[in-house]
């Protein structure tokens, strides 16, 4: 398989006449000649159109309702990330059908970035389930994703130096907009009571929103949806919401509503009756138009969901 990658790889690369870039291989990069951007989630490619602005042409690989876990690129994936100027992903596993991949593109001298390389290690979570393996899903805690930002917006310079201050610029006035945003997500979750301050998700993509903001997160299943949930995990789950009397439980927009709903019926069958409080944009942004098609408005939205779920 690898031998497989290593060589469409390096045929799409031949074909595309690509390889190592730099501005002045490519020519000037303005408005009229973008830097080509390949983001695998729609979530940071909404990072690199706000940090890139007129001078990036970004292509997300994952649009809305797609699971990062469980996606395989299509050799028009390959193809596309093979002729960019430059990459982008997310890094620790999320897109885990990828990892081999971004090796080959690195080994062949193309720009490949992770988001998460911004973020120090401290300061990530580690995986209850997989030891030494981290929780990927940094953007949910917006403070860290901020960081992220100012790394998208270093790569992007380092790329155009002829651009470099327009980047860094961008991406401090949008790191800037974040903070505000973190600020406004603490206030907004301050109606909830301590005791309903408990999340139960389809998975545990939101361990990083407990943590900065005062949850206890539960997921169905773990942080890859690689891994199923069986009997005793809805079980288990069931006893723990209705012991503690939640009034509701969250599904996600790209993960199938049927694990959550088995929650459900098995907290039923023991007396006690917790709602469908909404659906929550966990891996992937909302469809084009709607509140949740920015990251912005996806971290609104979820926020509006969550209260309207748990302020009784």
């Amino acid at each position: 398989m690898r031998a497989f990658l290593a060589f469409m790889i390096l045929g799409v690369s031949i074909l595309a006449g690509c390889g190592p870039r730099d501005a002045r291989e490519r020519g000037p990069v303005s408005a009229e000649n973008p830097l080509r951007v390949v983001a695998t989630t729609s979530i940071l490619g909404d990072v690199v159109r706000e940090v890139g602005g007129d001078l990036v042409d970004v292509q997300a690989l994952m649009g809305p309702g797609i699971d990062p876990h469980l996606y395989k690129a299509s050799e028009g994936d390959v193809v596309r990330m093979s002729s960019a100027d430059v990459v982008f992903y997310n890094g620790l596993h999320l897109e885990g059908k990828m990892v081999e991949i971004f090796e080959q593109m690195h080994e062949r001298g193309l720009p490949v970035y992770a988001a998460t390389n911004a973020i120090a290690p401290d300061s990530l979570l580690q995986s209850a389930l997989f030891t030494g393996n981290f929780d990927p899903h940094i953007w949910f805690d917006v403070l860290l994703w901020e960081q992220a930002v100012h790394y998208v917006g270093e790569r992007l310079a380092g790329l155009d130096e002829e651009n470099a201050a327009y980047y860094r610029e961008r991406a401090a006035t949008y790191g800037r907009v974040l903070a505000d945003l973190d600020a406004e997500v603490n206030e907004a979750l301050a109606v909830i009571p301590a005791e309903f301050r408990v999340l139960i998700t389809s998975h545990d993509a939101f361990g990083y929103f407990g943590r900065a903001y005062g949850f206890d997160v539960r997921g169905l299943q773990g942080i890859s949806t690689a891994t199923e949930a069986g009997t005793g995990d809805v079980q288990e789950l069931a006893a723990f919401v209705s012991d503690r009397r939640i009034p509701a439980m969250f599904v996600e927009s790209s993960i199938s509503p049927r694990g959550i709903q088995a929650v459900r019926e098995a907290v039923r069958d023991r007396g006690f009756e917790v709602r469908i409080g909404g659906t929550l944009y966990g891996d992937a942004l909302g469809p084009a138009g709607s509140p949740a098609d920015t990251y912005i408005g996806m971290v609104r939205t979820n926020v509006s969901t969550i209260i309207a779920g748990l302020h009784e």
